[in-house]
């Protein structure tokens, strides 16, 4: 029950679960005395993991979704139908190997002995076999009709739509999941990349698919980090990368926005390390990956100074609001909203430990991290401009004059061609103007008018407050330099000393407001 208040209290909508279905443990990760704690290694997709039941009855989880879906939480299950725990051809014969090897798995077309390894863990269901694709969907519709959970994450997912000639949306599978009267009304996120040829597949998958954005996370983090030549995609970013998803009809939601995930540094280590740390993984530190964009502001690991405890803490009240203020979905990894660490670790895969347990007792000293979070959510509950249902693509509203967003320079001035162009830019501001999409100035928050201003310069910048009709101001509802200061008026010209590496929002409102 504490953990279901704590997360309704958070004010997310729905919880996301690493693997469940039963898997076994890795030989060489039992011959180091350690396990694999997260549990993509299948061998039954009908079965939750034996070690997960306290009474060994599959009523319980039941039970949990029950408990959950009565607190108005979604639950969603990480789903890994890529490959199995056989491994490749040295490793054990537990179950499709022994009874159909040709038929379940991917082979070498010229040695049927070898297997095809584009899951990177030594072997590939072949899912364009009818009996293989028959056996996932009976298992996602079992999980969907007698577990009752709300959605899946498919791990690896380009492995689920590839033919032999290469990926395809038309793929069996995914035409499956689209016709199935049961699975077509449930929630179906991809991670749209694997190991295999023309793996990533970003933007690739069909209409009514989500898929977890990589680019997002990998501009956010560069833009906040300060590299050059990070604005333009910082702005596509934010209106829920249409650049990559605004095609065949579909819509923000389709973009999985996240700064961090399970796999790799906790939010907290992305500020604090510039480098892995994954000596206790006992691979000599060269598991994971060494592409972090990470930034420890001065210091590698915990820090006394406040300067830089600082700066990290307001970095990462950045990488909230910009998760939380973009279009399209966002996702934010268990302990983030109060700082949760990993010690520089990278790849906890293998860390039933401290390492990767969720520590509970430091949510208590997160410097007000956690009820700024808890903030932002309820702003991107409050106000439907920031999660559109389409995108947003400076759209000319005539009858009012004004675009669904803008982009302004810091003297309130449309931004101009040589300022995107400008790889030393990294301010600028973010109008979503609600009269284009609704007449009035509000209406029940659906068609207020917001202002985002981001400044990634090391140094202040005064940021001119656009004008606005008479009787109406800004009023400020955040300041990620200042995450406790309270909403404050600010009339039509005035300049708003934004400081160095921090995000505001503003709401356009009447006075008498």
């Amino acid at each position: 029950p504490e953990i279901i208040e704590y997360i309704r209290k958070l004010g997310v909508s729905s919880i996301e679960f690493l693997p469940i279905h039963a898997f076994v443990q890795d030989q060489h990760l039992l011959e180091k005395g350690m396990s694999n704690y997260w549990g993509y290694n299948s061998i039954a997709f009908f079965a939750p993991h034996p070690k997960y039941l306290a009474s060994g009855k599959i009523s319980e989880f039941k039970e949990m979704v029950a408990h959950l879906h009565n607190a108005d939480l979604e639950v969603i299950l990480d789903v890994v139908y890529n490959h199995t725990a056989e491994g490749n051809e040295l490793g054990p014969t537990l179950s499709m190997r022994g009874i159909d090897n040709a038929s379940y798995y991917r082979l070498m077309p010229d040695d049927k002995r070898y297997y095809i390894n584009d899951s990177g863990t030594g072997n590939t269901l072949d899912m364009s076999h009818p009996c293989v694709l028959q056996m996932v969907t009976d298992s996602l519709r079992y999980w969907a009709t007698e577990m009752h959970v709300d959605g899946f994450r498919f791990d690896l997912a380009t492995i689920l739509g590839r033919e032999h000639e290469g990926f395809d949306e038309r793929h069996g599978f995914l035409v499956a999941c689209r016709q199935d009267p049961v699975l077509a009304k449930t929630k179906l996120i991809a991670e749209p990349w694997d190991c295999g040829p023309g793996g990533y597949q970003v933007g690739g998958f069909p209409p009514g698919w989500a898929e977890w954005n990589d680019q997002f996370r990998d501009t956010v983090r560069a833009f906040w980090k300060g590299d050059d030549g990070q604005l333009a995609d910082f702005a596509s970013r934010l209106t829920g990368s249409g650049d990559l998803f605004n095609q065949r009809g579909r819509r923000p939601f389709s973009s999985v926005n996240f700064v961090t995930a399970h796999d790799g540094f906790t939010l907290k280590d992305l500020v604090s390390y510039n480098h892995k740390h994954n000596e206790d993984n006992d691979e000599d530190n060269r598991d994971g990956s060494d592409n972090n964009l990470s930034w420890n502001h001065g210091v590698e690991g915990p820090s006394d100074d406040p300067e830089i405890v600082g700066l990290r803490y307001r970095q990462m009240r950045n990488f909230f609001a910009t998760l939380l203020f973009a279009q399209g979905t966002p996702m934010i990894v268990a302990g983030d909203e109060f700082g949760r660490t990993q010690h520089g670790n990278n790849n906890a895969y293998c860390q039933d430990s401290e390492i990767g347990w969720v520590n509970w007792d430091i949510c208590q000293n997160s410097q007000g991290l956690l009820a700024f979070v808890r903030k932002l959510i309820r702003l991107r509950q409050r106000f439907p401009m920031l999660r559109r249902g389409r995108f947003l693509v400076g759209a000319y509203n005539e009858e009012l004059g004004v675009k669904d967003v803008t982009w302004l320079a810091p003297n309130a001035e449309e931004m101009s061609v040589e300022q995107w162009e400008d790889a030393n830019n990294r301010c600028m501001g973010m109008l979503l103007d609600g009269r284009a999409q609704a007449t009035g100035i509000r209406r029940a928050g659906s068609d207020a008018t917001l202002l985002i201003v981001i400044n990634a310069h090391h140094d202040l910048v005064n940021f001119t407050l656009p004008e606005v009709p008479q009787g109406i101001f800004w009023n400020r509802l955040v300041d990620t330099n200042n995450p406790t200061a309270r909403p404050e008026r600010f009339d039509f010209g005035d300049e708003y000393a934004t400081t160095g590496r921090s995000l505001l929002l503003l709401e356009l409102i009447k006075e008498e407001e």
